[in-house]
């Protein structure tokens, strides 16, 4: 039902704007009491009752209860919304650029936050096109495709992080970003026909970047140094490094320099095996023309 065109019924809790908090995400905990404890507070000094506020908002009572909990992470919207409503002169919004900090999975947040420190990236995939590569339609149609199937709610939150992901592109001086792909997962269309071609258009446009260095590992290669699954590695401006793969300890993140070695070896050796920048580039844009 809608009244000149605006929608009039209230949200239900699976399009309510907002995430179920990590118990374990101790910082992300902390910001969200402090913030639905201001909210609340607010709330009670102009007299509202939550079924007023959430009729105001246009949210479900138990969204309210949630975020006041700090049981929830809401969106901008949401508290752009509720500073409209209580008057807060903008620093209910202001709110805003702590909770995007912790928006985001814990897991996710550490990886971004060495990534955006890193002058060197590096990375070998065997079986997804890299979160670092994907486009926002492609990320929601890999995710979606979990068993078992995440919410519409996660599957947007995870979307969200793996895109917030790919400010290293704009960071200047830029990164050096080195990617080798499977030439079998280039030959999966997840998402179908217009997704992937937007996806491997994607791959072009960051091939041709100055800083970025893009392969394809051949399926008919009769030699393969990255059997044992895929490799990542970050470079730090001090000289230290991290790294992780499926096959050195269990893919856990390291450190310790003999086995960074290792993961170096395999990846400078993936890296001879596979074609050619020039070459990848022009087998992509094969693929594209055949699409």
């Amino acid at each position: 039902m809608s009244v000149d065109g605006e929608a009039v019924r209230l949200r239900t809790e699976a399009d309510e704007p907002g995430w179920e908090v990590d118990p374990d995400d101790e910082w992300g905990v902390a910001v969200l009491a402090t913030v639905g404890r201001q909210l609340r507070l607010r709330r009670e000094a102009v007299g509202m009752r939550v079924v007023d506020f959430a009729a105001a908002v246009g949210y479900g009572d138990d969204l309210v209860y949630k975020v006041e909990g700090g049981k929830r992470i809401p969106r901008q919207e949401y508290l752009d919304k509720a500073d409209e409503v209580l008057g807060a002169g903008g620093l209910v919004a202001a709110a805003w650029e702590d909770v995007r900090k912790v928006r985001y999975p814990k897991k996710v947040r550490e990886l971004g936050k060495l990534e955006g420190k890193a002058v060197e990236i590096a990375l070998y995939e065997c079986h997804i096109i890299p979160g670092l590569l994907q486009t926002p339609e492609h990320a929601r149609s890999v995710i979606g495709a979990a068993q078992p199937p995440y919410s519409p709610d996660d599957v947007e939150r995870m979307v969200a992080a793996r895109l917030a992901r790919q400010s290293v592109f704009e960071r200047s001086p830029a990164p050096a970003l080195s990617f080798v792909l499977e030439e079998g997962v280039l030959r999966r269309p997840i998402g179908g026909t217009m997704v992937w071609r937007q996806q491997l258009e994607r791959l072009l446009e960051v091939g041709r970047l100055h800083n970025v260095v893009l392969q394809v590992m051949p399926m008919d290669c009769d030699t393969h140094s990255g059997l044992d699954g895929r490799i990542e590695l970050l470079k730090f401006p001090d000289g230290t490094a991290v790294g992780c793969s499926d096959g050195v300890l269990n893919g856990r993140t390291i450190s310790e320099l003999k086995h960074l070695r290792i993961l170096e070896l395999r990846y400078g050796t993936i890296r001879a095996q596979a074609l050619s920048p020039r070459e990848s580039l022009a087998f992509v844009e094969q693929l594209l023309g055949e699409t």
